[in-house]
């Protein structure tokens, strides 16, 4: 999505340890307009019409996914990264490794939320290492619902998370995959 390129190339920042900053756009300050077009691309990937329900994790998933679900008048569920006693009924739970805050982290949906009868579209604004989207699949697959595909806005290409997903047969889009990146240089995957 080259609107979505664009806008990393001007406005991302490439910081240590590989991390690129596009939080002045996409996950901490956000454009509504660049969120809606994102949601018109995955749109034209995926048969939005199967979809029941929009699934990403906490935290910064879910402005993106939230505008998914709205522009296709989809519910949204969030895994939270933390129990709180306002959960009912058993949950169901994946263990990932966070890229961003370098530590294992548990996953949580409630059962309520998400069954055996959901067609489920994955929506995150970003893949690194792939840890969250394999947690969100793990979690699917638990409750017995059918994956329809994941939808990502930025990849980074050169960690090969995104790579291992579509090798285990996930049906992964990313609209922006990163192959390279450097402060000044960043270098897109050719479609």
């Amino acid at each position: 999505m080259q609107e979505l390129k664009n806008r990393i190339v001007r406005e991302g920042k490439v910081l240590p340890g590989n991390i690129i900053k596009v939080d002045g756009f996409l996950n901490h300050r956000v454009d509504t307009d660049l969120m809606d077009h994102i949601a018109e691309e995955f749109g034209r990937h995926f048969n939005m019409d199967e979809v029941t329900v929009i699934l990403t994790a906490e935290a910064s998933g879910i402005a993106l996914s939230a505008v998914v679900a709205r522009h296709f008048h989809k519910p949204m569920i969030f895994a939270k990264k933390a129990k709180s006693d306002n959960i009912e009924g058993g949950l169901y739970r994946s263990d990932i490794y966070s890229y961003t805050y370098k530590k294992k982290v548990t996953l949580l949906v409630s059962k309520e939320w998400l069954s055996a009868d959901d067609n489920v579209l994955i929506i995150d604004d970003f893949t690194a290492n792939g840890e969250a989207v394999r947690g969100l699949c793990e979690i699917v697959e638990k409750a017995g619902a059918v994956l329809l595909g994941v939808g990502c806005a930025v990849e980074k290409g050169f960690q090969g998370g995104g790579d291992r997903l579509r090798a285990a047969g996930v049906n992964l889009k990313s609209l922006a995959i990163i192959e390279s990146a450097e402060p000044g240089n960043i270098v897109f995957r050719e479609e």
